[in-house]
């Protein structure tokens, strides 16, 4: 019988701005996560990949559990994204970096 453990409810933002988009799998690395309140390290969606900064090649799709250490997460490297709606402000290498590394593009949320 399979351990299962609840830890709450899980909000999510969509960040999409269209249906269409490419996401790749990458390594996530757990350097720099802080544990929730629940003692996990988790990388949220909307996330920059591999930081905030002129290295930036995507934007994590789905929240990626790193507790455990580095783990394979799927990241965006084609969409629309809605910038307002990610869960932390892009730096302005950041914006760069998506613009000339990937197909990352931004809309204006209405």
């Amino acid at each position: 019988m399979p351990y299962i453990k609840d830890y709450g409810k899980a909000e999510d933002i969509n960040f999409l701005a269209s249906a269409k988009y490419v996401s790749y799998t990458y390594q996530i690395s757990d350097a720099g996560v802080t544990a929730n309140a629940q003692g996990r390290k988790i990388v949220k969606a909307g996330t920059p990949y591999p930081a905030n900064d002129d290295t930036a090649i995507g934007i994590v799709f789905i929240d990626t559990d790193v507790t455990e250490g580095p783990q394979p997460g799927a990241i965006l490297v084609d969409a629309w994204i809605l910038e307002a709606r990610l869960p932390v402000a892009l730096a302005a290498a950041a914006k760069t970096s998506l613009a000339a590394k990937s197909n990352i593009k931004f809309k204006l949320s209405v």
